[in-house]
């Protein structure tokens, strides 16, 4: 039963109306045939654009948990890279002093340590706001992943601009200085 019966059953439309909507439709279908016009169909138009709206929303959430996902993944591994490779604490007794950011620090450390670490060959790396001694290649692969984890590391010597008046330019300035 359609729902035009339902509604003539029910009283709540008479027979004429519904046989003159009845007529109505027939004659925009006749039309339509003949003159092969699409009608536009404004609520179809609206679903689809909410649909793609949907879709593109989805995709933009999907790609931010992916980036989010691999950003975790990241930090796993730098994680392990470090718990894996990182030298002993022990008993040190020397301060070594480096600069995190703007910032002067110092870490405790053995003298076989400290000359490595002025040396180049050990790194100091930043795992939950404390720091740990690495070596320099397991530094490099933790800088490949992401640099903010890296916070000192020796890597040789850098060329500087020598001023022809100074002084002091024939004496060097020794890596592992105690201040």
């Amino acid at each position: 039963m359609s729902l035009q019966d339902q509604l003539l059953k029910a009283g709540l439309v008479d027979k004429k109306k519904a046989q003159k909507v009845q007529k109505t439709k027939h004659q925009q279908a006749k039309v339509k045939r003949k003159n092969k016009v699409e009608t536009v169909d404004e609520a179809k138009i609206a679903a689809q654009k909410a649909h793609a709206e949907k879709v593109e929303r989805d995709r933009q959430l999907n790609l931010q948990r992916k980036r989010e996902a691999e950003q975790r993944a990241i930090s796993a591994q730098i994680r392990q890279l470090i718990e894996m490779n990182r030298q002993p604490k022990g008993a040190g007794d020397i301060t070594y002093n480096f600069t995190d950011g703007s910032k002067v620090t110092h870490i405790y450390v053995e003298e076989k340590q400290q000359r490595q670490l002025a040396n180049g060959h050990l790194a100091i790396v930043r795992l939950n706001e404390q720091y740990e001694v690495v070596p320099t290649t397991v530094s490099e692969k933790i800088a490949m992943r992401d640099e903010s984890y890296l916070v000192y590391c020796n890597r040789g010597k850098e060329e500087t601009v020598v001023d022809e008046e100074d002084p002091y330019a024939e004496f060097e300035v020794p890596d592992d200085l105690m201040w």
